[in-house]
């Protein structure tokens, strides 16, 4: 069985829809709220469990509500979760969705803030077990990075999901980095192969263009997480580059097909399905593409 370690987050969406924002004082009524599981590292793990991979993650929590929530979530998933428990409440991101669609997020990291990389040693022993290591960014940067010098060290293979795109360039070495096109210039100095993401275009490598697979596009969110995940099991389970990026394509066109990310996330027969077609072949990089692949959030 592929094993795959995650060194990441996990957070809350907490959605009003609402005819329009309120003015500085103003209160207005809102029309439907939800919350939504969330976090890129909580997706990507999930991602990869409904893939058929071992799947160890290592994230931080608050001691309340959504924190033990989420601790039932990865049960029921399969995900072998370490989850630090902190006095800060879990990460949260409040978002206020307008009638036209335009909208204000923001996000409170709590719990995640205090990941760091004395955590990272204790989680250790699992990420030297696994075939691939994934971080993302929504952790502190140092936390992430450290993780995958341990995985290296390890001789894991490693790769970083740079979301979200830091405010300054970042140094590390990795295998594998996975930018969409708006994250590319965080990580131009990273070591790395890089792994394009591009939307309804599909995914580039090595200067070479995997097709985006046909998609009924509803909701572009956690298309990069669908992605990534499926990228890191296809590597975990012995495919070459270009096969793993191009499971990371039918992964993505699956989830933009889906309301809401958790829900979206393809199981291994459904991806086998849509891996099954004709499309997702490779041209080179300036071609055009059909479909979708995971340059969403």
């Amino acid at each position: 069985m592929a094993k795959v370690a995650v060194v990441g987050s996990y957070g809350v969406g907490l959605t009003v829809e609402l005819d329009r924002m309120p003015a500085a004082g103003e209160t207005v009524i809102g029309r439907t709220f939800r919350t939504d599981h969330g976090g890129k590292g909580s997706n990507q793990a999930i991602g990869a469990a409904r893939l058929g991979a071992e799947v160890d993650f290592l994230t931080a929590l608050g001691d309340d509500t959504f924190g033990h929530e989420a601790i039932a979530l990865w049960e029921r998933e399969g995900v072998r979760a370490c989850a630090v428990f902190s006095d800060a409440p879990t990460m949260t991101a409040p978002i206020l969705v307008e009638a036209t669609g335009e909208n204000r997020i923001v996000v409170v990291p709590g719990a995640l803030e205090h990941l760091s990389p004395a955590h990272v040693d204790e989680f250790s022993d699992r990420i030297a077990a696994a075939d691939v290591c994934v971080v993302q960014l929504e952790i502190p940067v140092w936390t992430a990075l450290y993780a995958l010098q341990v995985a290296r060290a390890a001789g894991v293979r490693t790769i970083l999901n740079p979301a979200p795109a830091p405010a300054e360039p970042i140094d590390a070495v990795c295998d594998y980095v996975t930018p969409n096109e708006s994250e590319a210039a965080a990580v131009e100095r990273v070591t790395a192969t890089f792994v394009h993401t591009l939307g309804e275009r599909g995914a580039e490598l090595c200067g070479e263009l995997v097709r985006a697979f046909p998609a009924a596009v509803v909701d572009t969110t956690g298309a990069g997480d669908a992605f990534t995940a499926a990228f890191a099991v296809a590597l975990a389970d012995g495919a070459d580059e270009r096969e793993a990026v191009r499971w990371g394509c039918a992964a993505g066109a699956h989830m933009v097909e889906h309301q809401g990310v958790v829900p979206g996330l393809p199981t291994r027969a459904q991806l086998e399905e849509r891996l099954a077609s004709r499309v997702g072949s490779t041209e080179r990089a300036t071609s055009g593409g059909a479909g979708f692949a995971g340059a969403g959030a």
